[in-house]
């Protein structure tokens, strides 16, 4: 027996960091708003590293992205103090900078034209030689061969951040439904809710889709609007830095390692953010071995003390990747639906700008200029075929 529980202006489905960013905002604007998902603040924010990238995350042919990144980068600041204060929580934000370092004569070419390719798109980063990345962080392997300092790519905790968005949330009306999304509800042709799976139907005038990587199979999407998101595994690896160890780096340390990213991420407490493989591999999320070995063995070569850290955790999770390695925001083919996914390994960074414009969107009906770029309709028809079944538990966009 269906249960009908009390309508909203909005429904967002799916309560990662950009689902719950997006209902803040809502309700922020005088929005009656709604929240399904059965553990708010889960999915990828619990193993995400949180890089706040937007300059060494820049990558040939995502020029694009690069106009929003910077936007969301730049709010960041005055983002995390509102969010801080509204929730009373912490959200380990720290403006520490990044280093970019090469290790072979190879990679050091690579970086000396990802270095002209930031100059040449007006970003600010300076050329280091390997003394002087060493000089920055004494735990550097001595054949470090140079690198990019980039003062303004920062860092924030994702669980924190997610903690943080849940209270403040619920401090402003969101209303909570911790149960699966079984099918989007549709009426005319329009979305006008969704249903759960306990039964509970939900009604909105609006309903935004925030599923991350799972986004395209909710039941009850019309192939026309199915998004063409896919997953791409990730496994990071977390260790602590005992206080004789301290401090072990002061900012975030990147590399490439025969051709394969390894990042390191020093949170101010202590602990140290290793990561992060790339796989084709659907929604599996399993910790193997050889995703350990090779994390630890890259991290190894960048900063050889590492070894003797201990291993607090491993964990894998799933970027929602779209065609572009950008974002789908905003309205769909179908009235009453918006999208808000896609964010590939971008969504912790670009948290503050998706926000803005899924709140401009759902109190105006248009998106802003710095969120046209990123419209659904840009990739026309839906490659992807929206699965007829509802949602299994461990299917569920979280």
């Amino acid at each position: 027996m269906h249960m009908r529980a009390r309508s909203s202006d909005v429904l967002v489905v799916g309560g990662g960091i950009i689902g719950l960013v997006t209902a803040w905002r809502s309700a922020q604007r005088g929005l009656r708003t709604a929240l399904a998902d059965p553990e708010p603040g889960g999915g990828a924010a619990q193993v995400a590293a949180g890089m706040l990238a937007a300059v060494t995350e820049l990558h040939y042919g995502e020029q694009m992205l690069l106009g929003l990144n910077l936007a969301s980068a730049a709010r960041y600041p005055e983002f995390v103090a509102e969010l801080e204060e509204a929730s009373g929580q912490g959200t380990g934000f720290r403006a520490c900078g990044t280093l970019v370092v090469a290790l072979d004569s190879d990679d050091r070419a690579h970086l000396r034209e990802l270095h002209a390719l930031q100059e040449r798109s007006g970003l600010e980063s300076e050329w280091l030689s390997g003394r002087e990345c060493r000089r920055l962080e004494p735990m550097l392997a001595p054949g470090v061969r140079g690198g990019l300092r980039v003062d303004g790519d920062h860092q924030v905790d994702p669980r924190r951040l997610a903690s943080a968005l849940v209270t403040a949330c619920e401090r402003a009306g969101v209303v909570f439904h911790r149960a699966w999304v079984r099918r989007l509800g549709v009426t005319g042709g329009r979305a006008t809710g969704a249903l759960l799976a306990d039964g509970t139907e939900l009604a909105a005038g609006q309903v935004v889709l925030a599923g991350g990587s799972l986004s395209g199979r909710l039941d009850g999407l019309p192939d026309s609007v199915v998004p063409p998101v896919r997953p791409v595994k990730g496994q990071v690896l977390r260790l602590t830095v005992p206080p004789a160890y301290a401090p072990f780096l002061s900012r975030t340390v990147r590399a490439v390692v025969r051709g394969c990213q390894v990042y390191l991420v020093p949170r101010a407490d202590g602990e140290l953010v290793v990561g992060a493989t790339t796989e084709e591999m659907g929604w599996d999320t399993t910790v193997t071995a050889g995703g350990v070995y090779e994390l630890l063995r890259d991290a190894h070569e960048l900063v050889p003390g590492i070894t003797e850290l201990p291993l607090t955790e491993t964990r894998a999770g799933l970027r929602p990747s779209s065609p572009d390695n950008a974002p789908l925001l905003g309205p769909t083919a179908m009235p009453g639906l918006h999208l808000a996914t896609g964010h590939h390994r971008n969504g912790v960074l670009l948290t503050p700008v998706t926000g803005d414009v899924m709140a401009h969107v759902l109190t105006t009906g248009e998106l802003p200029e710095v969120g046209r770029p990123f419209a659904p309709h840009r990739f026309g028809r839906s490659p992807l075929i929206a699965s007829p079944e509802a949602l299994a538990p461990q299917e569920q966009p979280a």
